[in-house]
C-alpha cells in the first residue's frame, strides 16, 4: 500500500494534514521531524509532507535530516516546512517586516504542478487569486538555486516555490486548515498526481487493521473500557467489542455532571445496540465531594481525571483478567494536551484521558481512535454498524458539566444547566431550516454554559437576581477549527423565553458568538 510519510515539527495543525491525506484514501503516518534517514527509507514513503511549527529555522533545534531530499520523492513544505526547505538547499529566511495572522489573498503564478489551474477568482488583469490561511513571521527572502516562485502577494513576495525538477514544492500558508479553501485539493493534487499514490487506504480496510492490531495488543487478557456515551467511547467500545467479543467489559461512571436524563439512556442504548457487558456505577457523591471549593479549570479537570481512574480501578479488582484500560481517545485530545508523538507542540488545555496512566492503576492504555478526528471516528461508527443517532450526536466532554460550569461545580448549579442545557438542544432539534434539516444536525456541537454570576431582572412586578447561562453552538468538520453557528433569531429567543420561564434560577441566557481559534469550543 502507498504511504505519505509526514515530519512534524510541532504544529498545533499537523494532524489536519493527515486528515486531508486520509481524505484522499491514502495511508499516511506522522513522526518526529528528527526521524533518521535510515527510517524514513524502511518507511518507504511515496511522498513526504514537511509540517509547520512555532520556531525560527534560523535559531531553532528543529532539524531534519536533509538527506531526505536526495531520495528523489516528491517533498512538500508547509510554513516552517517551506523555510526549512529553502535554508537546507540553499535559500534564505528572515523575519518579517509585516506578520500575517489569518487570512490572506495571494496570486498563484508559474503554472507549477501544485497550483496550476487553482483559483478562487480573479483580479482586473485577469490573474487568478486564491484565499489562504496564513500564520507565520519569518519568511523566505531568497530562493535555493534551481525554485521558481509560484504564489506571492505584497506582503510576501515568496508566498510559494517550486523546483519541479527535483519534486520540490513548498506554500508559506496552510493548505490543511478549511479556512484555505483550495488547500484540500492542493494536497490531493500533491499526494494523488505528484507523488502518484494509489487510493487504497479506506475505514474497511482501517477496520480490518485495528481489529488485527487490538487482538495482537490484548491477547487473551480482558479490557475495561471507560464509557461516557459520547461518540468516541461508543465507537471504540464497538470496534474493540468487535475484535475481542465479551473479554470486553464497559464502566459507565455517572459523576453527577451528566445532561439530562442521560444514565438511563446510555444504559438503554448499548443494551439495545451493542450487547456488551455494561457496569453502572452512581459516583456522584464523591465526584461532588472533591470538587468542592475548587474553581481552577485545569484542576478540576485534573480531579475529574483522577477519580475516574480511582473508579476504574477499584472496578478492574473485581475482574482479575482485566488487564487492559480502554479509552475514547482521539487526535484533537492529544494534540491540545500536547500529547503527540513528538511532544513539541503547545500546551492549550489538559485532558483527562491524555498523557498516561499512574503506576498504582496496574492497567496498561489501550486507545484505539488515537489516531483519528472526529469525522473519521463518525465515519468509523457507520461502517461498525453503529446507529446514525448514536454516531451524530454532539460531542461531550469527558468532565462533562464540570467543564461547563464556570468557577465551582455545586449540585444546584448542575441541576440548572442540565435542565437549560435540554431545553436548547431540544429547540434545535425541533427548528429546521429551509431544506427540513434540524439545527441539531446543522451545528456540529451545541451546549450551554452556567456562568457563576448573578443579573437583575424583572419577572411580573418583582426584581430577581439569578444566574446567567451562556448558549454555545458551532460549526466544524475537525474540531481544530470552528465557527460559530448563525443560528435563526426565532431559534434563539423560543430558546431564551423556555429558559428563563421553565428553570426558576436563571433570567438571563446570551449568545457566544467566538470562534475557534481564538477561543477553544468549551469555555474551560
Amino acid at each position: 500500500m502507498d504511504k505519505i510519510l509526514i515530519l512534524d515539527f510541532g504544529s498545533q495543525v499537523t494532524q489536519l494534514i493527515a486528515r486531508r491525506v486520509r481524505e484522499a484514501h491514502v495511508y499516511c503516518e506522522l513522526h518526529p521531524f528528527d526521524m533518521s534517514i535510515d527510517a524514513i527509507r524502511a518507511f518507504n514513503p511515496k511522498g513526504i509532507i514537511l509540517s509547520g511549527g512555532p520556531n525560527s529555522v534560523y535559531e531553532s533545534d528543529y532539524q531534519a535530516d536533509p538527506a531526505l531530499f536526495e531520495l528523489g520523492i516528491p517533498v512538500l513544505g508547509i510554513c516552517y516546512g517551506m523555510q526549512w526547505m529553502a535554508q537546507m538547499l540553499g535559500g534564505k529566511v528572515e523575519a518579517g517586516k509585516v506578520r500575517e495572522f489569518g487570512y490572506a489573498e495571494i496570486r498563484a503564478r508559474g503554472h507549477s504542478k501544485l497550483l496550476e489551474g487553482l483559483q478562487d477568482r480573479t483580479n482586473d488583469a485577469g490573474h487568478g487569486l486564491l484565499d489562504v490561511w496564513m500564520s507565520h513571521g519569518d519568511k523566505v527572502t531568497t530562493l535555493p538555486d534551481g525554485f521558481k516562485v509560484i504564489a506571492e502577494n505584497p506582503s510576501c513576495p515568496i508566498a510559494a516555490m517550486a523546483n519541479e525538477d527535483r519534486h520540490c514544492y513548498a506554500v508559506q500558508f496552510h493548505p490543511e486548515v478549511t479556512h484555505t479553501k483550495r488547500g484540500t485539493e492542493m494536497l490531493h493534487r500533491f499526494v494523488l498526481h505528484i507523488c502518484n499514490a494509489k487510493p487504497a487506504w479506506t475505514m474497511p480496510n482501517y477496520i480490518d487493521e485495528a481489529i488485527i492490531k487490538i487482538r495482537e495488543q490484548v491477547g487473551d487478557e480482558e479490557v475495561i473500557l471507560g464509557l461516557s456515551g459520547g461518540v468516541d467511547s461508543s465507537v471504540a467500545a464497538a470496534l474493540i467489542h468487535r475484535a475481542i467479543g465479551d473479554k470486553l467489559t464497559c464502566v459507565f461512571v455517572d459523576h453527577g455532571l451528566l445532561r439530562l436524563n442521560e444514565g438511563q439512556m446510555v444504559m438503554d442504548m448499548f443494551a439495545r445496540n451493542l450487547g456488551v457487558k455494561v457496569i453502572h456505577v452512581d459516583a456522584s457523591e464523591t465526584f461532588m465531594q472533591h470538587l468542592e471549593g475548587v474553581t481552577d479549570p485545569e484542576q478540576k479537570r485534573k480531579i475529574i481525571g483522577r477519580e475516574f481512574v480511582e473508579v476504574f480501578q477499584h472496578e478492574a479488582k473485581k475482574l482479575p483478567n482485566a488487564k487492559w484500560l480502554a479509552q475514547g481517545t482521539i487526535y484533537p485530545d492529544v494534540i491540545e494536551s500536547a500529547g503527540a508523538k513528538t511532544k513539541k507542540a503547545h500546551t492549550i488545555k489538559s485532558h483527562h484521558n491524555v498523557g498516561g496512566l499512574p503506576e498504582t492503576l496496574n492497567l496498561k492504555l489501550l486507545e484505539p481512535l488515537r489516531e483519528l478526528f472526529k469525522d473519521e471516528v463518525r465515519q468509523l461508527g457507520i461502517a461498525l454498524g453503529l446507529p446514525h443517532d448514536m454516531v451524530y450526536r454532539h460531542p461531550f466532554p469527558g468532565p462533562g458539566l464540570g467543564v461547563r460550569i464556570l468557577g465551582e461545580v455545586k449540585r444546584d448549579y448542575a441541576d440548572l444547566l442540565r435542565r437549560a442545557d435540554a431545553i436548547f438542544i431540544e429547540e434545535l432539534r425541533n427548528t429546521k431550516n429551509a431544506d427540513g434539516k434540524s439545527w441539531y444536525d446543522l451545528t456540529s456541537q451545541a451546549f450551554a454554559v452556567f456562568l457563576p454570576v448573578k443579573s437583575v431582572g424583572v419577572m411580573g412586578d418583582g426584581r430577581t437576581y439569578d444566574y446567567v447561562v451562556a448558549l454555545r453552538a458551532v460549526v466544524t468538520t475537525d474540531f481544530m477549527t470552528a465557527h460559530w453557528a448563525e443560528l435563526p433569531y426565532d431559534l434563539l429567543g423560543r430558546t431564551s423565553n423556555r429558559i428563563i420561564n421553565e428553570v426558576r434560577g436563571i433570567n438571563r441566557v446570551v449568545y457566544d458568538v467566538s470562534g475557534k481559534p481564538p477561543a477553544t469550543i468549551e469555555w474551560e
